[in-house]
């Protein structure tokens, strides 16, 4: 008993020492011949006697080093801090006289599409890592280590690990385009004081933008950023509101890679505003005439929402920010030239914004928290109902990640029904939403589920097209988001939405579906316009004609 005093002593004075691991490493990145390439260690206390190998070479650490957190150990320190802005703990070889070197052995690189790292503590083997075994490599990708389990997400040099997050007591406005969509981005752009941070794939309407310089001339702070490789380029319309904005005083940023800088996310396909840090305004539509008509003017159906909260509205500030400031993030002046025009094809009004208050929601952001979705969809018991632009499958035979939740849950009793569109370049190539319609039709048929695809008739209903990225779930949850039904947008793009967890909002959303589902084809080859209808008709009737003649000939 006498020795536990000063046992205890003892161990006071030991240093606290946490287990030591590989948590990160990047093996793969976007420079030439990887210099950048790095590993990242966590934990507290020592680092004599840690020896990091790749079973041809390796290096330990300068004796009396020590880890407090994260350290990280780069090929070459200034090729490192090129990418991310600030140097390593250590680098590899001596590069960089301002980066601490570790003690090599033998020849140690990452290759990038099979190797291993191996991580000693005096020669005793306590960690192992191989790729494409643990890890499915991709260039540029990073892998995380998360609560002794590597991440299987595809997360990208540059790209945010923003945490999921939820908000309670939540009030909001519901909208649809093309409805009622531009009154509630003119209310909202109005409501701003002094700061209005903007978010979206395209910009191309004059009417939103001056809603914007408004804003500007009586004092308000604008930054927007768009992306700057939309596919197909940005628009001369698209580049007209850039040059109209920047000769106003807004700043204007785009995200694309540029010279070395590269984008972080494949598209920012995002669209949402952030006002005075109290209201998110988020939408599945793009900042054009036909996301944002003019009042009895036609557009896409596109759901919306403007949450009226300062949980919700900073912590989309955030994301904001975080984007605004990192790489592949350059100004855009614009080109002068003509304005996009106003919509031509007319619509009656059918819903109004509706007011919600008490609501439960929960920001999705791509590539982040796009797991939340399936989780969506497998949270239902009674209903979903799904409308979507359009739903690619990964591969032949192999359903959408999403749409094979939704399939999953109609084979345990849930209604599911798919609303999709119909417009001329999503039905009339050989693998699109007609083939996609059938073939979950097909599925329904020969397991006998409760589970229906359609293909939305835009003329009837005065619409362009479907634009939608919307999900219901019990009519109670309701998902309004940028993120399509394929792979590259939940994997690689910067998307936005929020599920709003609220019984009035579900049912405001679902009667917009109901409509649309109402205007819908269930079976065939999409027909959508009146010249397809008549030619139709025009068949049906001689195919009668001729059967009247063979029955008279018959009879005669």
């Amino acid at each position: 008993m006498r020795f536990l005093p000063v046992f205890l002593l003892f161990c006071l004075l030991i240093p606290g020492v946490t287990a030591i691991a590989i948590t990160a490493f990047c093996p793969d990145t976007y420079q030439k011949d990887d210099p950048d390439e790095y590993v990242v260690l966590s934990g507290t206390g020592s680092l004599d006697g840690i020896l990091v190998s790749d079973g041809e070479g390796g290096f330990r650490f300068p004796p009396g080093s020590r880890i407090d957190g994260l350290t990280t150990v780069a090929y070459n320190g200034r090729a490192y801090a090129d990418v991310h802005d600030r140097l390593p703990d250590f680098e590899f070889y001596n590069y960089s006289p301002d980066v601490p070197d570790v003690i090599p052995a033998g020849a140690f690189r990452l290759a990038n599409a099979g190797d291993e790292l191996m991580l000693y503590d005096h020669d005793t083997l306590i960690q192992k890592v191989s790729w494409p075994t643990d890890v499915k490599p991709r260039e540029g990708q990073v892998h995380f280590m998360e609560n002794g389990v590597w991440d299987t997400r595809v997360l990208m040099l540059g790209q945010s690990r923003i945490a999921p997050a939820n908000f309670t007591g939540v009030s909001g406005v519901c909208f649809v385009s093309p409805d009622c969509s531009l009154e509630l981005y003119l209310n909202c752009i109005d409501q701003a004081k002094y700061e209005i941070l903007v978010n979206v794939y395209e910009f191309s309407s004059p009417g939103m933008a001056d809603a914007l310089i408004e804003a500007r001339k009586r004092g308000v702070n604008v930054t927007v950023l768009i992306e700057g490789g939309p596919v197909g380029g940005i628009s001369p319309e698209g580049n007209a509101v850039c040059d109209l904005l920047t000769r106003n005083a807004i700043v204007v940023r785009q995200m694309g890679t540029t010279g070395d800088s590269h984008a972080p996310y494949r598209y920012d396909h995002a669209k949402y505003i952030v006002v005075d840090s109290l209201y998110l305004f988020i939408t599945s539509e793009n900042f054009k005439g036909n996301g944002f008509p003019a009042e009895g003017k036609s557009g896409n159906r596109g759901w919306g929402v403007c949450i009226i909260d300062p949980g919700v509205a900073t912590w989309f500030r955030g994301v904001f920010l975080t984007d605004l400031n990192g790489k592949g993030i350059s100004p855009i002046t614009g080109k002068t030239g003509a304005l996009e025009p106003g919509g031509t094809l007319p619509h009656t009004r059918e819903f109004s914004p509706l007011r919600f208050e008490g609501a439960k929601v929960t920001p999705v952001l791509a590539p982040d928290t796009s797991y939340l979705i399936p989780e969506l969809l497998r949270s239902a018991t009674g209903e979903i109902d799904i409308e979507q632009a359009y739903i690619s499958n990964e591969s032949k035979g192999v359903p959408n990640r999403y749409l094979a939740e939704a399939i999953n849950a109609s084979r345990r009793g849930v209604h599911v029904r798919v609303l999709l569109d119909s417009y001329w370049f999503n039905t009339e190539g050989e693998d699109d939403n007609d083939e996609m319609m059938a073939y979950i039709n097909q599925i329904a048929v020969s397991e006998h589920l409760p589970l229906e695809a359609r293909c939305a008739e835009l003329e009837r209903n005065e619409m362009e097209k479907i634009h939608n990225k919307g999900v219901i779930v019990d009519r109670k949850k309701v998902l309004v988001s940028s993120v399509n039904w394929n792979y590259n947008s939940p994997t690689f793009n910067r998307e936005a939405g929020v599920i709003i967890e609220q019984p009035e909002a579900a049912r405001y959303y679902t009667a917009v579906f109901e409509d649309d589902w109402d205007h819908s084809i269930s079976s065939g080859k999409m027909q959508g316009t009146t010249t397809e209808y008549l030619k139709i008709g025009i068949a049906v009737m001689v195919v009668a004609v001729l059967l009247v003649l063979y029955w008279r000939r018959k009879n005669q």
